[in-house]
């Protein structure tokens, strides 16, 4: 009877161990799971890093354009005074306010633009009794490529005086014309340019960097007449002057940022290659005629047409730099630093300021 009930318990205890099948088949599972689970994490961190990085872009876009804003907002509107400003009769000389960069650039691929103006906002000045919130306001991307804002954009606040305010400060007053910008304060349209004088014309000791991450600064003008133009007056009415921005109902602005972690990877690779890549970002133009990249003429066609050179652009048959690899100088662009770049666009409303 013992031995009887010995038995029925031992067959019991054989009847509840796991197969070697089963195992195998749990393991498999399991490595299943853990395979999945891997894979979840590394999307979520690839999600995450460039969630990161658009942080950081749109971080850096929104304190620059908030910047501009302040500038734009209490810019000067007046007809005796000059404002740096481009054109289309020329990209050089006075009034086009155009860096036309160096190295490889072409018709349309001149660099980024520069604008100088006066402004109503407080700018650096030597501490005296006789101070004024007014000051000229100029903004750039540096081009000397031995300095340490080289490809990022720069801002200049020079604080000024209306002119007469007191025989006794020494400050700088603002010009009226016939005097010009351009002649007054050289380095608020040099940018160290082929033609544009020595180095110590486009220093200033006013200049700060405002956007370590920007490498591209495009400007334009949405005239009253609800046209785009790169002339800040009515070529349709005849107009051919500035005439204290009578004609624009706004300035547009359109700038390219790239994440720390792109730009060094970029700079890595082949310290030309940004460069290039800025120059592949075609200007502002509003030629005539249906030749590729010849016309901005609606909302949103600059930043259109930038993000065909990045990211490709099927009904051009562009394929972009991300696809590629390299710009259209064949310096290499790593892919993944190149998807770190983003693009803004802001109107600057200058009826309602």
């Amino acid at each position: 009877m013992i031995m009887k009930r010995f038995a029925i318990v031992n067959a019991g205890r054989t009847n509840s161990a796991f197969t070697l099948i089963e195992l195998l088949i749990s393991l498999a599972v399991t490595a299943m799971i853990i395979l999945m689970a891997a894979q979840v994490m590394n999307s979520t961190t690839a999600v995450t890093r460039t969630g990161n990085k658009h942080i950081d872009t749109d971080t850096q876009a929104r304190a620059v354009l908030d910047r501009m804003a302040l500038d734009f907002g209490k810019m000067l509107k007046r007809t005796d005074v000059d404002y740096y400003l481009k054109g289309l009769a020329t990209y050089k000389g006075h009034g086009n306010g155009h860096g036309y960069g160096q190295g490889k650039v072409g018709k349309d691929q001149l660099g980024s633009d520069q604008i100088a103006f006066f402004s109503q906002v407080p700018g650096y000045y030597p501490a005296t009794a006789f101070q004024s919130p007014l000051s000229l306001a100029a903004y750039r991307v540096n081009n000397d490529s031995t300095s340490a804002s080289y490809l990022q954009l720069e801002r200049m606040g020079k604080g000024l005086l209306w002119n007469g305010v007191s025989s006794l400060n020494t400050n700088t007053p603002i010009v009226f014309l016939p005097l010009t910008i351009a002649a007054t304060w050289p380095p608020a349209t040099n940018d160290f340019a082929q033609g544009q004088g020595p180095p110590s014309a486009s220093q200033d000791s006013n200049y700060e960097t405002i956007g370590s991450q920007v490498f591209r600064f495009e400007y334009f003008y949405l005239l009253k007449n609800g046209r785009l133009s790169a002339s800040p007056w009515n070529t349709d009415a005849g107009h051919t002057t500035i005439n204290g921005l009578t004609d624009v109902q706004a300035i547009g602005v359109t700038i390219a940022v790239i994440d720390p972690a792109g730009r060094a990877i970029i700079n890595a690779a082949n310290p030309s290659s940004l460069f290039d890549l800025a120059s592949d970002l075609t200007d502002f133009t509003t030629t005539p005629g249906r030749g590729v990249g010849q016309q901005n003429k609606y909302i949103g066609g600059l930043e259109a047409q930038w993000n065909g050179v990045l990211f490709g652009d099927a009904s051009r048959g562009l394929p972009g730099v991300v696809n590629t690899g390299v710009t259209s100088n064949n310096t290499p662009l790593p892919p993944e630093a190149a998807k770190g770049i983003r693009l803004y666009t802001r109107y600057f409303d200058l009826r309602t300021f």
